[in-house]
């Protein structure tokens, strides 16, 4: 893995300046610094919550645990990195860096974070300065400016051939992880010991994460961000919905499967309807596909699962025109992923900035881009049955062309989301989630 991320880094690092070279023209800037951040202090308190390092510093560097450090970039000249490496014995000390990357930085170790802002280009420069918004060191206030953002996160979309080998490996260990999640789930363990069972085999603290883990049993499956993890396994399992990734120097992936005990056969048919339609709905996962547009054929087809297990007795044009399929489906199709599990420049018009804007009646979409080689997008078509939203579509006309019986059948399973996160390529799409469980076996 080392050995192919080295050959691979090379060119990603060329790919990064030629970009930043366009960022800092397009916004008038002689130098981009990137802070990789400060750990936030609880309020009333003396401890920090867990690092997350800037997702601009974790995109030219393998390093997620450097807290103070920065990165400075000047066009013609090789980059720098300010490797804040501390005199302390509260906390480990970052060891001194090593790696693939490091031939390709002037590197500079200092001992505290003032030292570290004076090897920074001067106030009286110009310098884009990129990370939160009110930094714990002064001198090196952040001001993000927007010119320069939109162009970084605009091409941050297209995902280079180092990060699609990072988001493979991420992708192996989510993998990794929900079988070891499914195995708990069929042993009968509670939603906490299933979480614990996920973590042992992913390698990974919850904060290492990209995301905190929904693991919901039965009903919980309805609550689409359900992050509370009974301590007591229910009296019977009826259903499991795991929505996890894992992290690969700060790159992300974002699974989501859903499954059914044994003897559940009703539901088990229900999510290979699902899982079938969204391999169909992957397989679009091409060059100038729009997305929403794939959202929206995603509702239709989602319709005729409804109608083909006798839950909706209309038409897929009718059911997606009167609202009915959002009430099972109110989420969106999917959205971009890599540096951050939600990643930007999802509504982006272009490098200059601009918003695309959802369609209507669809609010909760994360994309509307069209699809090109190289971006990474989540596919997670799900159904569920969820008390609220069933209650007001009870309250519709529409309500008479829905069998409730069968809703009141399947009401007890909570839903089905299946997840996988796909690369858009030239041809046909790479799916990194189902590629990585058939490593499985």
């Amino acid at each position: 893995m080392q050995e192919r991320l080295a050959t691979l880094y090379p060119q990603h690092l060329a790919t990064l300046r030629e970009r930043a070279d366009k960022a800092l023209a397009k916004g008038g800037f002689d130098h981009l610094v990137i802070a990789a951040g400060t750990p936030l202090r609880k309020f009333l308190d003396d401890q920090d919550y867990p690092f997350v390092a800037n997702p601009h510093f974790r995109h030219w560097l393998p390093l997620t645990d450097t807290p103070g450090s920065w990165i400075v970039y000047t066009p013609g000249h090789k980059p720098k990195l300010i490797y804040l490496q501390p005199r302390d014995y509260w906390h480990v000390v970052p060891t001194a860096p090593t790696g693939y990357w490091v031939e390709h930085f002037d590197i500079e170790i200092v001992r505290e974070a003032t030292d570290a802002v004076a090897l920074l280009p001067g106030a009286h420069t110009r310098r884009a300065i990129l990370g939160p918004e009110c930094p714990a060191v002064p001198g090196a206030e952040a001001n993000n400016p927007q010119a320069v953002l939109d162009v970084l996160h605009w091409h941050r979309s297209y995902k280079t051939p180092y990060e699609r080998e990072l988001m493979r490996e991420a992708s192996r260990i989510g993998t990794r992880a929900h079988h070891a999640a499914e195995q708990a789930f069929r042993a009968g363990e509670s939603e906490f010991d299933i979480h614990m069972a996920y973590l042992i085999a992913a390698r990974q603290i919850d904060a290492e994460l990209p995301y905190a883990s929904i693991v919901a049993l039965n009903e919980h499956g309805a609550v689409l961000h359900y992050t509370h993890f009974d301590r007591k396994a229910p009296a019977e399992s009826r259903s499991f919905l795991i929505d996890a990734g894992a992290s690969a120097a700060g790159y992300a992936s974002d699974i989501t499967r859903t499954y059914a005990a044994r003897g559940h056969d009703e539901f088990q048919a229900l999510i290979d309807s699902v899982d079938a339609a969204q391999q169909g709905f992957v397989a679009k996962v091409r060059a100038g596909q729009s997305y929403p547009e794939l959202h929206i054929h995603a509702h239709h087809v989602l319709a005729d699962v409804l109608r083909e297990h006798g839950i909706l007795r209309m038409s897929a044009e009718s059911a997606v025109a009167s609202g009915v399929t959002s009430a099972f489906f109110p989420h969106g199709l999917g959205h971009p992923i890599g540096l951050q599990v939600h990643d930007v420049a999802g509504f982006q018009a272009s490098e200059a900035g601009g918003t695309i804007a959802r369609p209507q009646g669809h609010p909760y979409l994360r994309m509307t881009r069209v699809l090109e080689p190289g971006m990474v997008v989540t596919i997670e078509p799900g159904l569920y049955f969820i008390d609220m939203l069933l209650d007001e579509l009870r309250a519709k006309p529409v309500a008479s062309d829905i069998d409730w019986a069968r809703v009141e059948r399947f009401r007890p399973y909570g839903g089905i989301r299946i997840e996988d996160d796909v690369v858009c390529t030239d041809g046909a799409p790479e799916n990194l989630t189902r590629d990585a469980f058939a490593l499985i076996g």
